[in-house]
């Protein structure tokens, strides 16, 4: 009886959770395939590879030479383009594929945010009078930004921003989360800060910020997820590992 073989697409803590779980059991053989925009990605419990596959037709035949049965996307909810590719390359194939895909943060009273379907539009909904602005939405469009160069912008990344920030004021913070509500209280007041931008993740490891913004009634922008890819979809780890062995019964037999 062979594994089952299952071609991850990573890059967030429940990717790494999922891994680890299916790891801890004997029926599957995974393989982690992170994209490579963090410099340092945290270490996994099962094999990994890094970079991409060139486009839905590369991934296609990734899967085709791996022998893979099973495709999931457990990359950002922002990751659109990666998540489209997948399905594609998926339904190409012909093997089942799975989106894994943490529930949207939704608004509770004391939250004073603005909707914005971009980053450009949520820089926009700043306004034009200097604001000082915490974005924490990653290194990879922090640069759009530079569209409104009269405010403070406090800048969080996980590695630094290449190539650097035109901006008059800024600051730098390099961390990784989970974040602690306290410790983003202090960092919210140590800079004055009156308006977040970040991108509606979802997830624990960093709400922190939008509680911390809800506790000093600080606007948080916040940018909408764009349309999900066309495959179905969980919204937790459990509800995934139901998902494969119902695909995969455990008394299933494999083929030679």
């Amino acid at each position: 009886m062979g594994k089952i073989r299952i071609l991850m697409l990573a890059g967030t803590g429940e990717a790494r959770a999922l891994a680890q779980a299916l790891a801890d059991t004997s029926r599957y053989e995974v393989l982690l395939s992170l994209a490579g925009r963090t410099e340092k990605p945290s270490d996994q419990p099962v094999p990994c590879r890094i970079g991409g596959f060139g486009g839905a037709d590369g991934l296609a035949a990734f899967l085709l030479d791996g022998r893979f049965d099973m495709l999931i996307d457990a990359t950002h909810p922002f990751a659109m383009r990666i998540s489209a590719n997948a399905s594609e390359a998926a339904a190409a194939v012909g093997i089942p594929a799975f989106a894994l895909r943490r529930p949207e943060w939704v608004a509770v009273p004391g939250d004073r945010w603005t909707h914005a379907a971009t980053v450009t539009e949520a820089i926009e909904r700043l306004g034009a009078s200097p604001r000082r602005v915490f974005l924490a939405i990653g290194r990879q469009e922090a640069h759009r930004a530079e569209i409104a160069p009269q405010h403070f912008y406090l800048v969080r990344s996980v590695d630094p921003v290449e190539p650097p920030l035109v901006l008059p004021d800024v600051q730098f913070v390099f961390d990784r989360g989970p974040y602690d509500v306290d410790r983003e209280v202090s960092l919210l007041r140590n800079h004055r800060i009156d308006a977040l931008v970040t991108k509606n993740s979802g997830g624990s490891a960093t709400y922190a910020k939008i509680e911390a913004a809800r506790r000093l009634g600080i606007e948080v922008m916040m940018v909408a997820r764009g349309p999900a890819a066309a495959m179905q979809t969980v919204t937790t780890v459990e509800a995934m590992l139901a998902a494969i062995d119902h695909l995969f019964p455990p008394a299933m037999k494999r083929g030679v």
